[in-house]
């Protein structure tokens, strides 16, 4: 385990953090629901714009979605059954045993595990599941997927704050409280426009650090190698990114 990581602040692109992310699979949420005998309530972890806060809701009684960041929270999507809560990871205000489900999207690497995982084993009753899940800059066919490939190895890789190491290397070391569980294989899709790929780089934490740090967007070195070769720029290209995740019984 890793303490202290640092996490990246999203709030000032929540918005276009919202509008620019691929969405996660249904058959995701249906699986995870039919781990549980008793589906009354989830916890849905750093839920950022509630992408899976929402998917949840078609499972559970009631879904309690938490993200450090109000703006992000600001910009979620309403729900009769999610409760939005501005609270960190490791200190949810969350009853004990009163959770089924724990899921962490695209989120776990940017927490203090240890405090983390202590928190989540008070919050998840006696046989309930946690699940993290991410996934990483995209596959495309060619040339495409090596424009991507470089831009993100050789530009801003070395922005992007520790925990994503934990990213880049599908998960593999990270290892949940509780008993194992061997999930399937789920992946997500997008056909998009250049500008809608271009967003989606746009919101990548590494690029915002390179920002901060350089005063400048890198943004620009992967728009045109990409425009060279896209063609028509509303003519759309599939991006597919495969989920690295873990599950766990408690």
């Amino acid at each position: 385990m890793t303490p202290n990581r640092t996490s990246p602040d999203f709030s000032p692109i929540a918005r276009e953090y919202a509008r620019s992310r691929p969405t996660y699979p249904p058959e995701l949420f249906d699986y995870l629901a039919s781990l549980l005998d008793r589906r009354e309530r989830a916890w849905d972890c750093a839920t950022g714009n509630g992408q899976a806060a929402l998917e949840l809701a078609r499972h559970f009684g009631s879904v309690i979605a938490t993200d450090v960041s109000a703006e992000q929270i600001r910009h979620a999507t309403p729900h009769a059954r999610v409760e939005y809560r501005v609270v960190p990871a490791e200190e949810s205000g969350l009853d004990s045993d009163s959770v089924d489900l724990l899921t962490v999207a695209s989120a776990i690497h940017w927490f203090d595990l240890d405090r983390f995982y202590a928190e989540a084993r008070r919050v998840v009753r006696k046989g309930g599941v946690l699940a993290a899940w991410s996934y990483h800059a995209g596959r495309m066919e060619p040339p495409f997927g090596e424009i991507l490939d470089r831009f993100y190895w050789d530009v801003v890789q070395p922005y992007f704050p520790p925990g994503s190491r934990l990213v880049d290397e599908g998960y593999a070391s990270l290892i949940l409280p509780g008993d194992p569980i061997q999930p399937p294989q789920f992946g997500m899709s997008a056909d998009w426009n250049l500008d809608q790929m271009l967003a989606f780089v746009g919101t990548w934490s590494g690029t915002l650090e390179y920002i901060r740090r350089r005063g400048e967007s890198p943004v620009p070195l992967v728009a045109e190698p990409l425009r060279q070769v896209w063609g028509d720029p509303a003519g759309v290209r599939t991006l597919r990114w495969p989920l690295a995740m873990r599950v766990s019984r408690l």
